[in-house]
């Protein structure tokens, strides 16, 4: 009997294990999140890629977020005032707010946070902040922006990696490394990141709104193949994916086990023209504005939205969308005119066909547009070679000279100048191209001076009408946010900015 009896021991000790294995692995909720691509760096002061927004979203907390009507909220602010003359923001900060290292975040550390954003060598932040002459810590949970010249756009832009606070003391040690081990105060704290392959975090237990995280560990899992995430989304092995293919929308719609969640971008899509940026601008396409704007006509961005995107998207030739007050409707989107491109091409005497090249990140759908406008600007003498690159390659690539037209896409801001600026003015950092107009540069001005929406875009008229007529930019459409998540996944809001905030968020 004995031996027997040691048996059943065992057994039932091990059965006792694997109960306590799987009510554990029950109790901790894991959400996983397929990404279109792998980011960047995770800094707030040098990243630049929209899916690194995505990911931020749980790591670093901003000093003010927006609601899903784009109305700006507090987060780790509790309220500002703004002087009379429009030069001092006054911050008053939230109280009890750690970072994820255990160091409280108080005005010391938003001063440190906004100088570092400011000052850092490389920061792709400065710009955005350009109009804050220096920071003063009023009192531990009061912080005083004094500013240039009054900067209506100011508190947008602290909505976003400008307005994200990082531990200075883990900041302080890491220097330049700082972005392999983010140390910020948001409802997640950073585990790790294996490139190309997944990062992890886990919920902060200090979290100053943790009543609201109900998901213990995230993973994000970059998948650049939309129709591998959508297939991982349906075997279950996935919970939510953003950059859903327009021509899937009816899929997942007809699935019960999946639902789907769209809103209009905030940005654009476009084709950059390298203008003034060495010896790749030194070409028709990038000397006279005649070839631009013959490429501009040879385009139907209707055509473009149907063929690609079952006409999901909303055509567009401008920086913002349809649905901003800012929209100049005095500038619609142009038709498709082959007879008067043809014409500017003889009238500028280019031999034809002009061959270009075309880089294009590498993406099912982007590859797509970029063989429609292949097609397109054909039929106009235009001989488009198509170089298809990885995102980081092209950035790469675009900063240092070595494209002709480069097709991109900017996520978007709720404040005008955050889609406009950086690639418009003389010295932005995103303008690849090399074009600059100090008239474009004094509208920009202008209206970032004001907070009179009237004023405002009144200025926008005229920067459209000389930025549409010779800027380097062309636009052609703005995107729909497509996301889809399983319907055991709870609390999810679609936002106008696409990014995937998780307070909230529940797994049934």
């Amino acid at each position: 009997m004995y031996p027997i009896m040691k048996q059943t021991l065992r057994s039932l000790a091990a059965c006792f294990a694997l109960c306590l294995i799987a009510s554990g692995a029950s109790a901790q909720t894991h959400l996983r999140i397929g990404l279109g691509d792998d980011g960047d760096v995770l800094d707030p002061t040098l990243s630049r890629f929209y899916t690194t927004r995505i990911m931020f979203a749980s790591i670093c907390d901003k000093l003010f977020d927006f609601d899903e009507k784009t109305n700006i909220i507090p987060q780790l602010a509790l309220s500002h005032e703004t002087s009379a003359d429009g030069k001092t923001v006054t911050i008053k900060l939230r109280p009890g707010v750690k970072f994820h290292d255990g160091e409280i975040f108080d005005a010391a550390a938003a001063k440190y946070s906004l100088d570092r954003h400011l000052n850092m060598k490389g920061s792709f932040r400065r710009s955005e902040l350009s109009s804050i002459d220096s920071v003063d810590v009023v009192d531990p949970l009061t912080v005083k922006l004094n500013l240039k010249a009054p900067f209506s756009p100011l508190l947008a832009q602290l909505t976003d990696r400008a307005g994200m606070m990082v531990s200075p003391k883990a900041a302080e040690a890491a220097g330049d490394k700082f972005g392999l081990h983010p140390v910020c105060a948001g409802p997640y704290k950073f585990v790790e990141r294996v490139a190309q392959d997944r990062i992890v975090v886990e919920k902060f237990s200090d979290y100053w709104d943790k009543d609201h995280i109900f998901i213990d560990k995230i993973t994000y899992l970059p998948i650049v193949d939309s129709t591998v995430r959508l297939a991982n989304l349906r075997s279950g092995s996935l919970d939510l994916i953003e950059r859903v293919l327009a021509t899937d929308i009816k899929s997942v719609r007809n699935d019960p086990k999946l639902k789907l969640s769209t809103s209009v971008s905030l940005g654009w899509f476009g084709l950059l023209i390298n203008q003034n940026n060495g010896p790749k601008a030194d070409n028709p396409l990038g000397k006279d504005v005649r070839v631009r704007r013959a490429f501009d006509l040879s385009l139907d961005r209707e055509a473009i939205n149907q063929v690609v995107f079952n006409g999901e998207f909303v055509a567009g030739n401008q920086w913002v969308n349809p649905q901003s007050p800012y929209y100049q409707e005095k500038y619609p989107v142009p038709k498709r005119d082959l007879a008067k491109a043809k014409a500017l091409m003889a009238e500028a005497g280019v031999k034809t066909p002009l061959t270009i090249d075309f880089m294009v990140v590498n993406s099912s759908e982007q590859r797509s547009v970029a063989e429609v406008v292949q097609s397109m600007a054909a039929e106009a003498g235009f001989d488009l070679k198509i170089r298809v690159v990885e995102a980081a390659t092209g950035q790469k690539e675009a900063e240092d000279d070595a494209f002709q037209i480069y097709m991109n896409l900017w996520s978007g801001r709720i404040d005008p100048d955050g889609n406009s600026v950086i690639y418009q003015s003389c010295s932005g950092p995103m303008n690849l191209g090399k074009y600059c107009d100090k008239e474009v540069d004094a509208l920009h001005e202008q209206a970032r001076a004001s907070t009179d929406p009237a004023v405002r875009k009144a200025a926008y008229e005229k920067l459209t009408a000389k930025f549409l007529a010779d800027g380097w930019i062309i636009y052609l459409y703005h995107p729909q946010y497509l996301i889809a998540q399983t319907v055991r996944l709870e609390g999810f809001k679609p936002m106008p900015d696409g990014l995937l905030r998780v307070v909230g968020l529940k797994l049934k």
